[in-house]
């Protein structure tokens, strides 16, 4: 039992996303507010038919809806031309199951014959008149008005959902946000059910009673009560006294506290509290069909990450996990091939790729790949003088570190470059490829980046000199300095432009340091400088 696909329409930040999976573990890599934790929640919303731990019957809010579909439709009524209330839509189609047989039908919006769910949180059309009055008030429209909405929770074949009557279990595990107690509660519950007697559960109980009994019969809470009892008519006309709970809904599962070496769990450090939580979640969720883990990384050493990523894919074995992350060892750890590149307006998995970046991407360690989807702008070059020159162009220009404008600067070698630019293509990224042109430009930049030098991807810039006397970068730099203030920089005296470039040549990196960190003014070539610009 898995979800092939997940399409969301209009919730939150999520305005159209179609998503494949896998059908066992699946790795969401994206930027902060790319939508990864709003698409697991969707998913949460479309299984459970919950959301924030709350039925969404009860829970349905204006800022469900996305933010400028909101603001389209309020701009429609002031122009006078209403559009219809916005509404949103989940759907999670499944694959072939027959224990999913009730679920299969067209009812979705790609008539697709297949088992699966849908949640809409739309307009009722039984306040088509109220709802007009409502309108014609121009002060109220501000938010959109839920009280005249309804939720329909239905299978493909059309038949009504309830929580009782879901048919896939899912466990959405957020360490940020899981309460501690709640889960500790379930699995110890869980054990108890699972291996004490009927009379050794009951013992149990009465043991917990005898506790809060012996509790007011202390000396020292005796002297308390009778200091409270002094207040009386004061604070109330009866008598004011401390004592335990002894109602039904206090029993010892809600008064049970786990430790770790008879210490209480709260005081244990974040990354032990995180690991716990989420190992204490998902062995209370046994029976779930589908994991979703937020951000499993949080406050975790590389060596407890292995652990709980060991954790994950034992209790997640024949399940379906979907994972949110933005570290690199996770995502080397569970494998690139399981990666889905996400934001929200596109994603893709690596069979989107061609078998030959496939195979590149699967012998690369996962950080270069991340460092590309992670960066609102990317600029690669060939080597680590080009990145050096290129940081110590950009800090001249804007006066701060590439990153700190959320620019990175990634070395790949050249002939991976197009790998490279084929996810930057397909995710619409924000990429500069900042090349020598090796003295043949039709061969080494027009036949190599054809299809990127046309304009077609606007966000993709090929950047290079077509000088061909001045093929790698030190003679660019030559070209755009004087003998003198290279000479200066590199602590040389070189009488002439061969030397001193024989020896840029020789020395790229450490050429390209003392560029970094020199006091001078320095011309970059104007490729250099079109791929900083913003």
């Amino acid at each position: 039992m898995h979800i092939e696909k997940i399409i969301v329409n209009n919730f939150k930040s999520l305005q159209h996303t179609e998503v494949n999976f896998n059908n066992n573990l699946n790795i969401i890599v994206g930027d902060n507010e790319a939508g990864k934790s709003t698409l697991l929640e969707a998913i949460n919303l479309v299984l459970s038919g919950q959301i924030n731990g709350r039925n969404i019957l009860y829970d349905v809010n204006p800022y469900l809806f996305n933010n400028h579909i909101t603001q389209k439709y309020f701009e429609s009524l002031q122009s006078g031309t209403p559009q219809s209330p916005p509404s949103l839509l989940i759907e999670a189609y499944f694959g072939n199951d027959g224990s999913l047989a009730k679920l299969q039908g067209i009812n979705n919006t790609l008539r697709e014959n297949c088992p699966g769910l849908t949640l809409s949180i739309e307009f009722d059309d039984g306040f088509v008149d109220e709802y007009a009055e409502y309108i014609k008030n121009q002060d109220v429209k501000k938010t959109i008005p839920v009280e005249y909405y309804k939720v329909n929770w239905l299978s493909f074949a059309g038949n009504p959902i309830t929580t009782r009557s879901r048919p896939v279990n899912v466990t959405m595990i957020d360490t940020s946000l899981l309460r501690y107690n709640d889960q500790a509660n379930k699995y110890i519950s869980k054990i108890i059910n699972d291996y004490l007697t009927a009379e050794q559960r009951v013992n149990l109980s009465l043991s917990f009673r005898n506790m809060k009994e012996l509790f007011g019969d202390q000396e020292n809470v005796k002297l308390i009560n009778e200091k409270l009892q002094e207040m009386k008519g004061e604070v109330s006309d009866k008598e004011l006294s401390v004592s335990m709970d002894m109602s039904s809904r206090h029993t010892w599962q809600s008064s049970i506290t786990a430790h770790l070496n008879d210490i209480p769990i709260s005081f244990a450090g974040k990354g032990e509290q995180n690991s716990v939580k989420m190992k204490l979640a998902m062995e209370a969720s046994d029976e779930a069909h589908v994991f979703l883990v937020e951000e499993p990384e949080n406050h975790l050493s590389y060596s407890s990450m292995n652990k709980l990523i060991s954790k994950i894919s034992q209790k997640g074995a024949g399940k379906q996990i979907i994972i949110a992350t933005h570290s690199s060892f996770v995502l080397n750890k569970l494998g690139i091939e399981n990666v889905i590149l996400f934001n929200a307006e596109n994603s893709m998995t690596m069979g989107d790729l061609s078998s030959g970046t496939v195979d590149y991407f699967k012998k690369l360690p996962g950080h270069d790949t991340l460092r590309l989807i992670l960066s609102y702008k990317a600029i690669l070059v060939e080597g680590p003088s080009d990145e050096l020159v290129i940081q110590r162009a950009f800090i001249d220009k804007y006066g701060v570190m590439p990153l700190e404008k959320g620019v990175d600067v990634i070395s790949v070698k050249s002939l991976a470059f197009k790998r490279f630019l084929e996810i930057g293509k397909l995710l619409n990224l924000n990429i500069r490829v900042v090349t020598d042109n090796d003295g043949d430009v039709q061969v080494k930049i027009k036949n190599k980046y054809e299809g990127y030098l046309d304009g077609e991807f606007e966000n993709i810039k090929i950047c290079y000199d077509e000088d061909q006397d001045f093929p790698t970068l030190e003679p660019q730099l030559l070209k755009a300095n004087s003998l003198a203030l290279l000479n200066t920089i590199f602590g040389k005296d070189y009488a002439n432009e061969s030397d001193l470039l024989q020896y840029m040549e020789s020395n790229k990196t450490n050429c390209a340091l003392k560029i970094f960190n020199s006091h001078d003014n320095i011309e970059f070539p104007q490729y250099i400088e079109d791929a900083i610009e913003e």
